[in-house]
């Protein structure tokens, strides 16, 4: 994440709105950003009541996505709103909020990719899939996705800690990643560990998809709907893969739309970082029938479902992807 979680939020008003038009921006924003958070709480809370969701492996897995999309739009959001309201903060409080916000934006594709497997593995091993898809190698999965963004990220801290005066840390900046870790070595290191995330999801994405879309043409109904899961995986992927060329995307705005340059930027801010998180609700709160019955219950506050659909469920057969 170069300049996506903090930056794409800071640097959509380093060139000042009017009055009306900032206000305007950050109402869409906070509007935006507590709906998808609301929704996300309700998947959560919705996860955690049934224990029937516990013993699989894609609920664990959207789980997961669901709580890292909640800190990462919270973060996004407390950047964007400080970015018009302080402007400048602490170097060290703007570390505390870009950390998280660097390591969810990180999780994001890996959690995606593992999910698309997932997918895949149900539909197209569907023998094998109890036993390659375990509680326990998913949670393991999980901590492996931790591991990889705590490598890309925590060594910006150290590096900044090792070579920065300890006064540097209480120094007011623009908060951007970019003006936190100014190391110029660690910007060069993150444009390498894009690279390795592109190059590890991506093809998992591909190949999944059309494995996927081979078996659909046999006309089955749950590997169709798995076919369209996957492909919002890929979109959803896509947008926040569009993060990595925050920076390049950035100066083709300025030289194509210089009279609208900081409205060009709040269109990618809301692009790239707030409509991913708003794609998983879409695919679970709204297309997963049998997450979708419980969640539309607590969402609208009417409580989860009955005895005798709590009984259906428990004596069903696997969901469709």
């Amino acid at each position: 994440m170069s300049e996506a979680a903090s930056g794409n939020a800071s640097a959509v008003i380093q060139y000042r709105d009017s009055l009306g038009k900032a206000v305007a921006k950050n109402l869409l924003v906070l509007a935006m950003g507590l709906s998808i958070n609301y929704i996300n709480v309700g998947l959560i809370y919705t996860f955690c009541k049934h224990q029937i969701f516990y013993s699989d492996p894609r609920y664990i897995l959207f789980f997961h996505l669901a709580v890292n999309d909640m800190i990462q739009t919270t973060m996004s959001l407390i950047l964007f709103l400080i970015s018009y309201i302080l402007y400048r903060i602490s170097v060290s409080a703007c570390a505390a909020i870009l950390l998280p916000a660097a390591l969810t934006n990180e999780n994001t594709p890996l959690n995606l990719a593992c999910m698309a497997a997932e997918c895949y593995i149900a539909v197209c091993l569907p023998l094998q899939h109890a036993r390659i898809c375990t509680v326990r190698r998913t949670l393991a999965l999980i901590a492996l996705i931790w591991t990889c963004s705590l490598i890309s990220t925590l060594p910006d801290l150290f590096v900044t800690l090792a070579t920065e005066p300890l006064e540097y840390f209480s120094s007011r900046v623009f908060c951007t990643r970019l003006n936190v870790f100014p190391n110029p070595l660690l910007a060069e290191k993150q444009k390498y560990a894009y690279l390795v995330y592109l190059f590890l999801v991506w093809p998992v994405i591909f190949f999944t998809y059309f494995k996927v879309f081979f078996v659909a043409q046999s006309a089955s109904k749950d590997a169709k709907k798995a076919q369209r899961t996957i492909m919002l995986h890929g979109f959803q992927l896509l947008l926040c893969m569009t993060t990595y060329a925050v920076p390049a995307l950035q100066q083709a705005l300025f030289r194509w739309f210089p009279k609208n340059y900081k409205d060009s930027l709040f269109g990618c801010f809301i692009l790239i970082q707030v409509l991913p998180r708003a794609i998983s609700p879409i695919i679970y709160g709204v297309r997963d029938k049998r997450f979708r019955r419980y969640f539309k219950r607590y969402l609208l506050c009417n409580g989860g479902p009955d005895s005798a659909e709590i009984k259906s469920e428990n004596n069903g057969t696997a969901p469709a992807h």
